[in-house]
């Protein structure tokens, strides 16, 4: 089968160093890529949110299988589009349609649906642009920490957690009124603060059956000890030692049998990933918030322990015929860290010559903001490369995932080394 993945981060090279392993993979494509997945199939320069174009690729390449990574083009309904044309009938996507993935587009959205299948989440009011005083009132009744989310995608950073009433008032209006993170917060969604430690929990889902893959601990603040800004993402590992069988059980029962159950009653077809936010409150997981896509850079630890043939799992799910099926894991730890660029998640140059890759040689190198140029690695993002590792335990995966980053070099990088001290 030739496989098309969409896409250009870690997450992307981790899928195609994954379906890359499969015999059932006859030819394999990536759109645009990176300079890593390079290195494993044919990049493409296409925009992932061009349609047509796709569409002239999908009919030229003969592709069997769309694999969709980032979350726009779900949300701009890339499903829809190819469901639509009758000569793509036998093409298998990976990805819900467009009304599936508002699960991940738009907070309100999720949280009407938890709250009408019973899934356990933060209490919450949702508001537009007509109603920045009505907001106010509702913080001035409200206990801190404040909550506010874009309602819209906002690449990871339309969420503020905020201690002081009048910063949130403040930041309520810049959100509504001025577009603080455009169209994106056209409506905010303010929801009472769940204190615990988080998680994300992962299912592939043909829409009535699903598969759970590895649960994962992600980091996103780029100071070490959890400060400072909001990336994409400085690392995670997996398995999460506090997600025993216990909790895990709550999990599956409280949250993703009710999931996946509720889509179908709501008449609601999805093919793809679940990607489950949560929080461990006390005993208890609550969904912070869901995505329709595998997150990253838990993808870069999540996936190498997958034994099983993924491109199988994939078209199973594709076909309706997860029912059965198992998924065979690899015990050990993994850890991925994050290198980023300096300045990151503000201002940062590009176009940094990157050198030692190929001198790494007891971990995995996914690439997630890089290019090549005259045959020489080159920075393009702001999250320039992840450097995975297995493990006996947390601190050998650890280990040999700072060895990876130390033997990698460009200008500015800069990586917290601190991932998962919080699970030692």
């Amino acid at each position: 089968m030739n496989v098309l993945i969409l896409g250009s981060g870690g997450r992307e090279h981790a899928f195609a160093w994954k379906i890359a392993q499969s015999p059932l993979c006859e030819n394999l494509y990536i759109a645009p890529g990176n300079a890593g997945t390079g290195l494993l199939a044919e990049n493409l320069v296409l925009d992932p949110e061009d349609f047509e174009s796709i569409a002239f690729v999908v009919k030229e390449k003969e592709i069997g299988l769309l694999l969709v990574g980032p979350e726009a083009p779900l949300v701009k309904g890339i499903r829809d589009f190819f469901e639509s044309r009758p000569e793509f009938e036998n093409l298998k996507i990976i990805g819900p349609g467009k009304t599936g993935a508002q699960l991940e587009g738009s907070k309100d959205f999720a949280k009407q649906f938890m709250q009408r299948h019973g899934i356990p989440t933060a209490t919450y009011q949702t508001f537009g642009k007509n109603d920045l005083e009505r907001g106010k009132a509702f913080l001035r009744k409200a206990q801190p920490p404040y909550v506010l989310k874009a309602d819209g995608l906002a690449a990871g950073k339309g969420v503020l957690i905020l201690t002081d009433l009048a910063e949130a008032e403040k930041e309520l209006e810049a959100m509504l009124s001025f577009a603080k993170f455009g169209q994106a917060s056209a409506r905010v969604v303010i929801e009472s603060f769940l204190d615990g430690i988080e998680l994300s929990v992962f299912a592939l889902t043909d829409g009535v059956n699903y598969v759970l893959l590895p649960e994962a601990k992600d980091y996103k603040r780029i100071g070490e000890g959890d400060t400072g800004l909001n990336t994409g993402g400085m690392g995670a590992v997996s398995p999460v030692s506090f997600a025993d069988a216990n909790f895990m059980k709550k999990v599956v029962d409280r949250i993703v049998n009710p999931t996946v159950k509720g889509l179908a009653e709501d008449g609601i077809p999805f093919v793809g990933f679940l990607f489950f936010g949560l929080i461990k409150v006390g005993d208890d997981p609550f969904v912070i918030e869901y995505n329709t896509r595998m997150g990253d850079p838990e993808t870069e630890a999540v996936i190498p322990r997958i034994k099983s043939d993924f491109l199988d799992l994939l078209i199973s799910a594709a076909n309706g015929k997860l029912a059965g099926k198992r998924i065979e894991i690899d015990d050990r730890v993994t850890t991925t860290v994050m290198m980023v660029a300096g300045g990151y998640p503000n201002a940062y140059e590009k176009d940094k010559e990157i050198s030692g890759t190929e001198s790494v040689q007891d971990a995995i190198v996914f690439h997630a903001g890089t290019h090549l140029e005259g045959g020489q690695v080159r920075t393009s993002g702001g999250r320039v490369i992840a450097v995975t590792a297995y493990g006996k335990g947390l601190k050998d995966a650890l280990r040999k995932s700072y060895i990876g980053i130390d033997q990698i070099e460009f200008e500015g990088k800069y990586a917290r080394r601190d991932i998962g001290y919080d699970l030692e």
